[in-house]
């Protein structure tokens, strides 16, 4: 035997009488989705215990009661590096993780940013317990938040869990609010704002609102929490999730979040507040995640303190 194949064994359960064999097996093994299944059948990994039968057609018919043998390949090597960087972990089960991501910390390697980021810290921390996703061993990162925006992140360790989730999120089911301290006072205190959102033409660096029928749709819901100097604390419901969202939609209302040093223009009252404080990213923080539990079906929900800089920034700012 292969000592890097591993042979999981599976029992068609009788709800699966007559289902495809592909959905059938996704449904008994739960560590794996059913694009891997599939992947796997038509490789020649899946054998009918009882006769040794090889079967290669992801549509065969399952029939109750019948064992599998399902020979699942080791996980290969990510080719980013682990790296012990440490972590704070809100959530962690079998088949995913929900960490507090710190302002500054860049969430996947990319040109600039090669390594020290929050995929390298995930590689380290779950070393062992990722069953690959798509065959790799690696985290499977459904969602990003910017470099300078602090919250929480999920992240899955199983191929399933990144399906179900990648799925929640195309979906726009995922409950995601973040809290944003904005230069002046929203009006009206609550609204929707819908714009669609593409990289700018004269910055690719940069998103920008483009006309209806160009980029990607956007919805971003807003409230008043707090009236502030000139400014003010808000929540913003994401009803999509597209890159810098809320960055974007709160300055095209008018109201840029403090400190952002791409899409706000400091306004005299608040200069001296952020440089005598050392605030020097966007005020922003993903301050609470909910989804299902893509294996288990269980609703989550979690919920991140204020970071310390943006309590800060806010009794400094209080009237």
């Amino acid at each position: 035997m292969d000592r890097g194949v591993s042979i999981i064994e599976a029992t068609i359960a009788p709800q699966s009488e007559g289902w495809r064999l592909d959905r059938a097996l996704a449904c008994a093994l739960p560590t794996l989705s059913r694009e891997r299944i599939k992947t796997l059948i038509a490789a020649g990994q899946v054998r009918r215990e009882a006769d040794g039968a090889l079967f290669r057609d992801p549509a065969s018919k399952a029939r109750a009661g019948e064992r599998f043998a399902v020979s699942v390949p080791a996980p290969r090597p990510a080719h980013n590096l682990p790296q012990a960087i440490a972590l704070s972990i809100v959530h962690e089960d079998d088949h995913l993780i929900v960490v507090d991501k710190p302002a500054g910390l860049v969430v996947h390697p990319a040109a600039g940013n090669p390594d020290g980021t929050l995929v390298n810290a995930l590689l380290h921390h779950c070393a062992g317990n990722l069953s690959g996703i798509g065959g790799v061993a690696r985290p499977g990162i459904v969602h990003r938040i910017d470099k300078d925006t602090s919250g929480l992140l999920v992240a899955a360790k199983t191929d399933r869990a990144h399906e179900g989730l990648a799925k929640q999120f195309a979906a726009h089911s995922i409950d995601r609010r973040y809290l944003a301290i904005v230069a002046g006072l929203p009006q009206p205190a609550e609204g929707r704002i819908e714009a669609n959102l593409a990289r700018s033409d004269a910055d690719r660096k940069k998103v920008a609102i483009v006309a209806p029928g160009r980029g990607k749709h956007a919805v971003t819901h807003y409230r008043l929490l707090r009236p502030l100097a000139e400014s003010a604390l808000i929540e913003c419901r994401l009803e999509t999730g597209r890159t810098h969202q809320v960055r974007v939609h709160m300055a095209s209302a008018g109201h840029p979040l403090l400190g952002d040093p791409v899409y706000g223009r400091t306004r005299a009252a608040h200069r001296d507040v952020l440089k005598n404080l050392g605030f020097n990213r966007q005020a922003l923080h993903a301050a609470r995640l909910g989804f299902t539990h893509p294996v288990t079906g269980h609703a989550l929900s979690f919920d991140s303190p204020t970071p310390i800089d943006m309590q800060e920034l806010l009794s400094a700012l209080s009237v």
